[in-house]
């Protein structure tokens, strides 16, 4: 038997789907849920459900959005031949905080995952290699994140775009700034190396 009466439990179970919410967090969630008023409640829900039904992927990027086309995309002031190719777009929303990057987006929707059962099929590489087939793209920058699935996703990007002939970069990783390089692992000093730049 749940320790909970039925509502309160299937509310628990609701969050505990969510990444990162154990069974406690869980149930602080659902509590403070229930000490919401009414109204705050319904405001609550109605953002859940409009998160499902008004966002859409962008027709060019696949970034999320509103519309057809992401304010990225629709922006004339970006560059279209360069493409920042992502795995999702949490990591659009990490490169735009840094007003730098100039160019464009591709959103792949996770990476290849053998482990896991997710080929190139599984996410969106026919996507870009549509896009650079129709011409003027000059750079793809690809800024998967630093993990086995996301080398093997950007080593399959290089691989699959070679024949276009179009530049494939790969973003530099390597100390954070204030780190200590006792504390960096192998792999993050490698590409700091491979990464480095002349000062003079």
């Amino acid at each position: 038997m749940s320790e909970y009466i039925l509502p309160i439990q299937r509310l628990i179970d609701s969050f505990r789907r969510l990444p990162g919410i154990g069974g406690k967090t869980a149930a602080r969630l659902a509590f403070a849920v229930l000490d919401m008023s009414e109204e705050d409640a319904s405001e609550f829900s109605e953002a859940i459900r409009s998160v499902k039904s008004e966002i859409k992927l962008c027709d060019i990027c696949c970034n999320i959005c509103t519309g057809n086309i992401c304010s990225v995309c629709a922006d004339p002031r970006r560059d279209p031949s360069v493409i920042c190719v992502v795995e999702d777009a949490r990591a659009v929303m990490a490169v735009e905080k840094v007003h730098d990057f100039k160019g464009t987006y591709h959103v792949l929707g996770g990476n290849i995952s053998p482990m896991n059962r997710v080929g190139p099929d599984d996410i969106r590489i026919a996507e870009l290699v549509e896009r650079v087939a129709k011409g003027g793209i000059t750079e793809i920058i690809v800024a998967t994140n630093a993990t086995v699935e996301g080398e093997a996703t950007a080593m399959y990007i290089a691989k699959i775009l070679a024949p276009f002939g179009v530049n494939v970069s790969r973003l530099a990783y390597g100390i954070p700034v204030g780190g200590d390089l006792e504390y960096a692992d192998e792999v993050t000093l490698h590409r700091a190396i491979e990464g480095r730049r002349s000062l003079n």
